[in-house]
Parts: structure tokens; C-alpha cells; sequence
């Protein structure tokens, strides 16, 4: 008797949709179902149940329906790969393909009829249906990766989506009008650009201009479905210019000048080439919806905006919208070729569900031109597709054919609503051409003649888009002929205003975030800021910081070190580098400002001075007290980061750009770990204010000082930031006292404009018996730039001039000798330098003869170049370590050695 012939009274489609589900999610089946279906699999994975075994007494009709589901299933795990996605090139050829054979099924079974099709949504229908259906859905002009999501509800989401309307749109004939109306906007415009401007760079979108009509859709569907109230957009050089003028509506006028090359209206900034340059507009749609849309600025390091554009994003979930990621969405678009070749790409996926980082989901759209510079689609990736790394994360993926326009928009209404209902991110691989080369200046065919041959012959997407209209009836022959004369016309005439244009602006970015904040020079930058604060308060926020809560129980060691941080304050009245960091971020709170730290090890601090958050020994939960102040009107959060610095950096720096109330901390874990992250300190940092009038106040903490711990943890690589420094862009400063970095910190949020501040910051100094202040240093107190000595000015014959963690050592030394014929002098401040106030210091001391800077670092490192260049007040002469390749020796004998010696050089008389 046949053990399964149970099988033969059942419903197969009840079996066909509950081995489907067993196929997403095996928990979510009945046990015994469960068993079955094991056992199923197993035979058929060890007897291939797609050949004739006797041994197997499955029902016939049943063993088919479980082939039918095995092959619906193939569609959906691998139909991405034959698709119909590529407009230019022959797609490469993957094996085993979905030819009915392979899953055990012959052409004899296309005319028979399968309740496998309730799975589909179909019911019982006839095999060849199925596979029209499965055709339709995943292999026409959009390539879906979703089975990989493990997800049970978003699999299911996704089969639902799909299986609505065969992933293919039903838009109307208004519709339809107004996504042609885009696209041509975004041909002509490329189309007008190469004709007036031949040869010039402007790194045209032609190849993917369906990207114009793609984002238009997306953006009004969020305004007004979704109600999505801001967008942030960061991009790259590709489509940059096509996106300002038809997207973020910048005055033509304005491009056609930067054409022109004329000089900046704005003598005080440099500016940027045009297809760098941001920009930030409102918009209202027809229904009364409004979005304010922000495409941040970008340097030509082509991923670096993208974690400016999500830390920006951050910033106005945070502050402006409560936490709520549903009324903003970022939106990154992306080149092929740095999406797969630059690691920042994986590090920003990486924090997609951080807690420091999210934003409740991105939306990627890869701009795939199928080549880098001249560098072919597979000599540029080992992985399949450009979009691989969404995979890290478990977010689906549509490949689309950029010729597709229908295609294009449906696909960024689909990734639109499931970043809204899933709050996570997705990937939209566009998949197109590059018409000209890199740059329009450089011959394509030196390097793909073929494929260059194709696009020569290909036609544009508008032209294509709009043949398939007209057979549908849904335009009439002049409609086209009408729009792209008018679009044209209105070029025309800015082309011909901006000739009467005398010079170029640089617009601001986000100005309504900067009210209030005017950009200053130099000048103010050497002004002294008010940085008081009540002795009380103090004393008030201090006693919170070193106070167990009620009803909570902290390790032993944390109790101590709040019993430590209460005896320094209100007994020995010393306070430690530590405390003064608290004390600074609990006075800025209680004045109004938000405090933002992330990096990583930031919660406990690297050294373990800062231990802003504790954890209840039971409960585990997180405490911060400085946020339990009663007095505070802003608050303070601290995350500890991703092993990353260049994206972690780039996602404060953004956060910094959107939020200027907030005090914006990045900390290395050691100083030379920002090299990791030069790229932000070149192009954003140094340079964003002189480049696209961005004011910016993040914070760098750079640990540094030598200790004997090797080569990288020594230096903070001073010497790379000095030689960023000019005329008044940001500030470096490396302080000696716990009561000047506590007046540096809040002088930082106190001005009424911002710059940003790299402090190198101490590791031995941290618990040193003399890094130490009192409380009444930090109420009325102020940031000192320089801090003078104590000595007899008339004794002293030499003067030494040095910085950070060297003066406790060269003190120590000139304790030992008794030596009171040299004064120490601190440049707390290396940029700008004070030369009025470190003129003063030099006129305190009638008798020196000889002026030296003295460093720990060798001689082609550290601050000595920068004092060669910009202190002009006397002649130095240097007293350091000769000039290395490495900034210090690894092995412990050595470093001291060749730190005894500079000691030693200071002290001697040469």
C-alpha cells in the first residue's frame, strides 16, 4: 500500500502554497509538514526525484506541483540573471539555466494545469501561464535579488508586490506625459549642453537619462503619499549637472555662467567646478505637498558624499523631525565603479542599522555606465554584480534597463515603498551606457571600440520612450516635437542672458539651518570668547557626574571612579583632563546645546578617562549621567562607532553640517588612525568653507604624544594638519591644562559662527600628577593660546617654545637640573597662531639670546616646518629627533634613547 496516499485526497495546491512557505521559512510550517517536506527535500537532493524512482512513493500529481514550486522558486532566486537589463551589450550567460529540464519538467507539461499557481496568485492554471507570469516578473526589463533576505515578511512582501501587476507599471496617460516631459527635459538638456559647450567636462548623464524622470517620480510619490517632508541627495559628477538644473530647479543662467568660467562674485571664497557644487530647494506639489530637497556638495573623491549625505540626514531625524526617518530619505546615488571599488561604500552599508548611524533606511541608485575611467565592468569587480555589497546587509536589489523609462519609475516607486515600510535600505542598479568618454574630452574607442560602436548606433532613451507612446496612442506626433522646442527655447534664452552675466555665485547650502551664523575671518578668530560659568553649577553638575542614581547598582570599579571624580572637586579641588571634559559637555547642555560623540571606544574613552556611559550591574541598562541633569535644555549622545574612520568621520562631519547647535565629536581611537580618513580632512574639512561657503564646527580628537608605544601610536601626523592650515579655515590645537581644552570646547559652541577644531589630544597626560586645574580655573577662566612661564623673565637666556605632552617633560628635566635660566612656553593653539600674544611673551624676556622650538617628533615631522614658515616674530632654531621615515622607533630602548637626546639638546648649550 502506498504509504502517501493520504497525499492524493489533498488539496495540492494547500500543499503547493505550504511548501512554498516551508521554502522561505521552514519555522513558520507545521511540524509534521515540516518533517515532510525535510524528508522531500533529502530524497530529492539523494534519489533527484527529477527522474522516474520507484523507491520514492510520492503521488505523480503531487511530485509534479512540488517541481512547479521548485521551478517558481528558481525564478525568483536566480531569474535576475536573465533578464532583459542591458541596452548595449549582450548579457554574459549564466548556467544552469531555468529551461524547464532543469527542474524535472518537459514542454509535455506546458498544457497541463497546476494549483501551484495559487502561490503565484494565479490558481490553477496551465504551466505555460506560470512561466509567462515568471517571465513577465523576473526576467523583462527589471532584475529582482530578494530571496537571500531570510526575512519571512519582507520575502513575502516582495512575492505579493511582484505578483500584483508582473512587476511591470499601469501608469495613465497623464502619467505617462509627465514622466516623457521629464526625460526629455533630461535629453535635451544634455543634448543643448553638448552642442554649446563641445569638448568642456560636464559629465553627462547621457546613457541613463531615465535617472531624471526616475527620481522626479520618486520624490513627488514620497511628498505625497508618504508624506516624506525632506530629502538629502548626495552624488557624484555623473548626472550632477542634469540633476541641479531639472531636478533641484537651479536658474540655468547661473550653470551657463559657470560654463563661461567667469570669476566668483564673492572675493573671500574660491569656489568649486560646477559639477561639485550643492544645492537646497523647497518644492509644492500640485496637492499642496511640500519637500525640501538638499543635493550636498561633493569633491571628485567620488563615495566620500555619502556618508556626508546620511550624516546630514541623522542630523534632522535627530533634531528636526524627533526621531521620526519617515519624514526624511536619503538618497545616494552611486557610479558602478566606485560602488564596488571603494571601501566607503562598505563601511556606510555597515552602518545602515547602527544606532549611532541609521537613518531608517537608504535608497541606492547605481548610475552603472558599465566602465570606470576606461576600465571595463570586469577588470573593475570580482563579484557579480556592481550592487554585491547590499548583500552585507540582506537588502534587496533591482537591476533595471535604463533604456526602460516605465521600468525606471516603477522600480523607484517599488524601492520608495519599501524603504517607507521596511525603514531599511535598497539598492536600484541602472543599468545603462556612457555616451562620450569620462569627461566628453577623452576618446572612448581607445579602449572599448565595440562597445563604443554599439552606443554610436543606439538610440536615446527619449526617442524610445516616446515611439512606444505614440503606438500606444497615448501622444500625438507633434507632442514631442512641441515639448523639446520649448525646453529649448527657454535654454536658449538663458544661454544668451548668461553671457550678460559679469560673474558667477556660489549658493549657500541649507541656509535656513545656518541663519544666524555669518562666516568670519581670521581676525575674529583671534578674538577672546566669553567661556565663564557659575562656580556653582559646576560644583552642581559635578556632584551629578560622580553620583550613583538612586535605585541602581554600578560595578565596583565605576563606583570608584565617581568617589574619585567627587574627591577632586570637593576635597582636593584638582581636577583631571577627564573631569574637565564633563564638565565642559554638562555647562554646554545646561546652556541649550546638544553634545554628539561617536568613534570608536568614545563611551569608556580609549585611555578610560571619559566613562560617559555606565551600565547598571543588573539590569544592564546604559546611564548617562550627564543627561540625568534636571537643569538641561539639550542633551548628550555618545555612540561607539564601527571600526571605521573615514565613514564614521564623513557621518559626523555631515551630522555637524545640519546641526550647528550640536557640539560634533569625532575621536580616533589614536591619533594616526585618522589617516584613514584623510580624504574628509582634505576635501570637506579644510576646504568646504573656502570651496562652497559651508560653515561646519566638528570636533577631532586626535590622541598623541611619545610614549614609547611604536611608530603608529605616537604621532597624530601634527605636521599633515598644519599643512591644511590657511588664512582662517579651521582651528588646531594641542593644550596642556584640563581647564584649557574645558575653555576650548566651549568656546567652540559660544561664537556665533562655526569652523572646524583638531585637537590633539593626550594619552599619559590624561592621569599625570600635574595636568591638573581647579574648578575656579574653569569658571572664570578663559582659552589661552598661549601660556607663558612662571619664571623670572630677567634670569632667563633662552626660550623655549614647544606644545602638548614635551612641556611636562622638558619641565621635569629642568626641575631635576634646577635650571631657571630657560622658559618653557606652550602653543596651545598652533593655528591660527596668536603672534600678538606670543609677541608679549617674547617681550616679558629682555636677556634671552637664543629662541628654540623644541618637539619630540623628528625634524621633517611635527609643527617645526609650520613654525619655519608662519613664525616670523624671531629666529628659531629647532631642537627635535633628525629626520625619520617613521614617526618613532618600536623598540622601547630606542625611543628612549632618542628622547633622552632631544631633552638633552633643549638643556645643553650648542
Amino acid at each position: 500500500m502506498d504509504k502517501f496516499s493520504f497525499l492524493n485526497a489533498a488539496h495540492t495546491g494547500f500543499i503547493a502554497d505550504l511548501y512554498d512557505q516551508y521554502l522561505i521559512n521552514p519555522d513558520s510550517v507545521e511540524p509534521s509538514w515540516r518533517s515532510f517536506f525535510q524528508g522531500y527535500d533529502l530524497a530529492n537532493e539523494k534519489y533527484s526525484l527529477k527522474e522516474e524512482d520507484d523507491s520514492i512513493e510520492i503521488p505523480q500529481e503531487v511530485k509534479k506541483e512540488f517541481l512547479v514550486v521548485d521551478l517558481i522558486n528558481g525564478y525568483r532566486t536566480r531569474g535576475h540573471l536573465f533578464t532583459k537589463t542591458n541596452p548595449v551589450r549582450e548579457r554574459r550567460q549564466y548556467h544552469p539555466s531555468l529551461e524547464l529540464e532543469n527542474f524535472g519538467l518537459s514542454k509535455a507539461d506546458l498544457d497541463k494545469e497546476f494549483s501551484a499557481g495559487d502561490v503565484l496568485g494565479l490558481g490553477r492554471v496551465k504551466l505555460s501561464d506560470i512561466i509567462t507570469h515568471l517571465q513577465n516578473i523576473y526576467c523583462d526589463s527589471i532584475g529582482v535579488e530578494y530571496m537571500y533576505m531570510r526575512n519571512p515578511e519582507k520575502l513575502k512582501w516582495w512575492q505579493n508586490r511582484l505578483n500584483d501587476n508582473d512587476n511591470h507599471p499601469k501608469y495613465n496617460a497623464e502619467a505617462k506625459k509627465y514622466i516623457l516631459g521629464k526625460l526629455n527635459q533630461a535629453v535635451t538638456f544634455e543634448s543643448f549642453l553638448q552642442t554649446k559647450y563641445v569638448g568642456q567636462k560636464r559629465f553627462s548623464l547621457e546613457g541613463g537619462e531615465t535617472l531624471i524622470p526616475g527620481i522626479s517620480v520618486m520624490l513627488r510619490e514620497a511628498a505625497e503619499k508618504y508624506g516624506v517632508k525632506e530629502c538629502v541627495l548626495g552624488m557624484a559628477h555623473r548626472g550632477r549637472l542634469n540633476t541641479l538644473v531639472n531636478i533641484f530647479k537651479k536658474p540655468v543662467r547661473d550653470l551657463f555662467s559657470e560654463f563661461e568660467g567667469k570669476d566668483f562674485e564673492d572675493e573671500d571664497i574660491d569656489g568649486d567646478v560646477k559639477y561639485h557644487l550643492g544645492l537646497t530647494l523647497s518644492k509644492t506639489y500640485r496637492n499642496g505637498a511640500k519637500i525640501k530637497m538638499n543635493l550636498v556638495p561633493n569633491p571628485s573623491h567620488l563615495e566620500t558624499v555619502a556618508a556626508v549625505a546620511e550624516g546630514i540626514a541623522r542630523a534632522k531625524i535627530d533634531r528636526k523631525y524627533n526621531g521620526d526617518s519617515s519624514k526624511i530619505l536619503p538618497i545616494i546615488i552611486h557610479g558602478d565603479a566606485a560602488i564596488a571599488g571603494q571601501g566607503i561604500a562598505y563601511e556606510i552599508v555597515q552602518m545602515a542599522k547602527l544606532n549611532g548611524y541609521k537613518t531608517g533606511g537608504t535608497i541606492h541608485i547605481v548610475v552603472n555606465n558599465q566602465i570606470g575611467f576606461t576600465t571595463n565592468y570586469l577588470d573593475a569587480r570580482s563579484s557579480t554584480y556592481c550592487t554585491d555589497v547590499a548583500k552585507v546587509t540582506l537588502s534587496p536589489v533591482l537591476h533595471v534597463n535604463a533604456d526602460d523609462t516605465e521600468a525606471v519609475c516603477h522600480a523607484m516607486e517599488m524601492a520608495l515603498e519599501f524603504r517607507m515600510k521596511f525603514k531599511t535600505d535598497i539598492f536600484i542598479d541602472l543599468l545603462g551606457y556612457r555616451k562620450y568618454g569620462h569627461n566628453e574630452g577623452d576618446e572612448p574607442r581607445f579602449t572599448q571600440p565595440k562597445l563604443y560602436k554599439a552606443i554610436a548606433k543606439h538610440k536615446n532613451p527619449k526617442d524610445i520612450y516616446a515611439e512606444k507612446l505614440l503606438l500606444e496612442g497615448a501622444i500625438t506626433d507633434s507632442y514631442v516635437d512641441e515639448i523639446t522646442a520649448e525646453f529649448k527655447d527657454m535654454l536658449e534664452v538663458e544661454f544668451d542672458e548668461a553671457k550678460k552675466v559679469e560673474k558667477s555665485k556660489v549658493s549657500e547650502f541649507m541656509q535656513s539651518t545656518w541663519k544666524g551664523y555669518e562666516r568670519q575671518q581670521l581676525e575674529t578668530m583671534l578674538l577672546t570668547e566669553d567661556t565663564k560659568y557659575d562656580v556653582d553649577k559646576l560644583k552642581n553638575i559635578a556632584k551629578i557626574v560622580s553620583t550613583v542614581p538612586k535605585d541602581v547598582k554600578f560595578v565596583r570599579k565605576a563606583e570608584r571612579i565617581l568617589e574619585g571624580r567627587a574627591k577632586m572637586t570637593f576635597e582636593t579641588n584638582q581636577l583631571d583632563w577627564g573631569m574637565a571634559e564633563n564638565l565642559a559637555y554638562g555647562s554646554l547642555m545646561e546652556e541649550g546645546f546638544n553634545v554628539r560623540i561617536s568613534g570608536q571606544d568614545v563611551e569608556r574613552g580609549t585611555f578610560s578617562h571619559r566613562h560617559a556611559i555606565l551600565r547598571d550591574e543588573v539590569t544592564e541598562e546604559r546611564i548617562n549621567l550627564l543627561n540625568t541633569n534636571p537643569h538641561n535644555t539639550g542633551q548628550m549622545t555618545i555612540y561607539n562607532s564601527l571600526l571605521s574612520e573615514y565613514g564614521v568621520l564623513g557621518f559626523d562631519y555631515g551630522y555637524a553640517m545640519a546641526n550647528p547647535n550640536t557640539l560634533t565629536i569625532w575621536e580616533a581611537q589614536f591619533g594616526d588612525f585618522s589617516n584613514g580618513a584623510q580624504i574628509m580632512f582634505d576635501q570637506y574639512i579644510s576646504a568646504a568653507e573656502d570651496k562652497w561657503k559651508l560653515q561646519n564646527g566638528i570636533v577631532v580628537l586626535l590622541p598623541h604624544g611619545y610614549e614609547g608605544q611604536g611608530s603608529e601610536h605616537s604621532s597624530a601626523r601634527i605636521e599633515r594638519y598644519l599643512q591644511l592650515c590657511a588664512e582662517d579655515n579651521m582651528t588646531l590645537a594641542n593644550c596642556t591644562t584640563p581647564a584649557n581644552l574645558y575653555h576650548l570646547l566651549r568656546r567652540q559652541m559660544k561664537r556665533n559662527y562655526r569652523k572646524p577644531l583638531i585637537v590633539f589630544t593626550p594619552k599619559s597626560l590624561l592621569r599625570h600628577a600635574k595636568v591638573i586645574s581647579s574648578i575656579e580655573d574653569l569658571a572664570t577662566g578663559e582659552f589661552q593660546e598661549v601660556i607663558d612661564d612662571t619664571l623670572n623673565p630677567e634670569g632667563v637666556t633662552k626660550l623655549v617654545f614647544c606644545m602638548g605632552k614635551f612641556y611636562y617633560d622638558l619641565l621635569a628635566e629642568r626641575e631635576e637640573l634646577g635650571r631657571e635660566d630657560i622658559a618653557l612656553v606652550r602653543i596651545e593653539q598652533l593655528f591660527p597662531l596668536h603672534l600678538e600674544k606670543i609677541q608679549k611673551v617674547i617681550d616679558r624676556y629682555p636677556n634671552v639670546t637664543e629662541y628654540i622650538w623644541a618637539q619630540e617628533e623628528p625634524r621633517n615631522m611635527g609643527a617645526w616646518s609650520f613654525m619655519l614658515q608662519r613664525f616670523e616674530l624671531v629666529k628659531l632654531t629647532v631642537r627635535s629627533r633628525k629626520y625619520y621615515a617613521v614617526p618613532a622607533a618600536g623598540s622601547s630602548t630606542r625611543f628612549k634613547k632618542r628622547h633622552r637626546a632631544v631633552i638633552d639638546s633643549v638643556f645643553n648649550n650648542e
